[in-house]
């Protein structure tokens, strides 16, 4: 097999399988699904009066200066979150599943989701690794039958049942594989992921695997010929 050409899914299914993979992690936006559910909840939470007028009008001049490339990848995914301060947890939770399975679920890739069961009906410890917040993340799992001890995503302390400013974990970049190593502690037998801030974690992988590959992600994954899979939905 051509481990430098996209795979077919039946050849990609087959390549992970072929190993007997007992730790498998996985990236969540562009990997599992089409689309960016931290920027979108992101957005829900504004249009729809989740917090306050003052934070609403603080969060887009701060996405614009994010997009502007004035505050780094990782400042923003913990502010993402650490914008509900103040807010109950349980108000957050509620907003978060209905937004995932009006925004997200769609694009869910089938593929993904039939490689992820079939795992964990070989025994395989999936775990679900992501910058975007628990709460999301959270939600998108449920489709996956991945349970909430098993997602390291951007997360906060909640006291008194309240969201605070302090910030427990942002696995983004290096800070997903460290987020591995602290919480896990052991090398993942494959790990999938689709951006530059997931190649850190695919490198600690004995099998890395590219989902549906940023051109960045795609350039390193062909000079380092890790196996590429775009999903068929991707692929239409």
């Amino acid at each position: 097999m051509n481990m430098n050409s996209a795979l077919t899914t039946a050849e990609f299914v087959k390549s992970v399988l072929e190993f007997h993979p007992q730790l498998a992690v996985f990236d969540c936006d562009g990997t599992l699904w089409a689309g960016d559910a931290g920027a979108s909840f992101f957005e829900w939470e504004l249009t729809r009066a989740l917090v306050s007028d003052d934070t609403v009008r603080w969060a887009r001049a701060r996405y614009a200066d994010y997009l502007a490339g004035n505050v780094s990848e990782d400042d923003m995914c913990a502010e993402m979150v650490t914008m509900n301060r103040g807010i109950a947890e349980a108000d957050v939770i509620g907003a978060a599943a209905p937004f995932f399975e009006q925004e997200m679920a769609g694009g869910i890739f089938s593929g993904m989701k039939a490689l992820v069961l079939e795992l964990q009906a070989l025994d395989c410890e999936i775990w679900a690794v992501s910058s975007t917040s628990e709460w999301v993340i959270r939600a998108g799992m449920k489709h996956f039958g991945i349970p909430p001890d098993r997602v390291l995503a951007a997360a906060v302390a909640v006291e008194d049942g309240k969201v605070t400013d302090k910030v427990i974990r942002v696995p983004s970049g290096k800070a997903k594989p460290q987020a591995i190593r602290e919480v896990i502690g052991r090398t993942p037998d494959a790990v999938f992921g689709n951006s530059i801030w997931d190649a850190d974690m695919l490198e600690i992988a004995r099998h890395p695997f590219a989902i549906n590959p940023t051109s960045e992600l795609e350039g390193i994954a062909r000079q380092r010929r890790w196996p590429i899979y775009f999903p068929e939905s991707i692929r239409l």
